[in-house]
């Protein structure tokens, strides 16, 4: 599914589709988004534009940390972030 967001190019239409594309049951770190979508580097811009998101089309709590945390979550938080995770199967108990 390819998203533009309003006013927006470049790099963060491409994190956009990248997350968008993420498939249930499955997670993409910050950084493997970032080279994903063409800039390795960018990581930390990845969290920024994932904090901002309000697309439900693009589902953002399937982007989490490379140390194994799950990250912030702008739609309940981080415990709102793992119940999702678990109730599509990524997490465990």
């Amino acid at each position: 599914m390819r998203l533009r967001a309003r006013g927006n190019t470049g790099f963060k239409n491409r994190v956009l589709d990248v997350v968008a594309e993420i498939p249930q049951g499955e997670t993409r770190t910050y950084r493997q988004v970032a080279e994903l979508a063409g800039s390795p580097d960018a990581y930390r811009a990845v969290g920024n534009i994932m904090k901002g998101n309000r697309n439900p089309n693009v589902p953002c709590h399937r982007v989490v940390k490379s140390s194994g945390e799950v990250g912030g979550y702008n739609a309940g938080g981080p415990r709102r972030k793992r119940e999702i995770l678990k109730s599509e199967g990524v997490l465990l108990a």
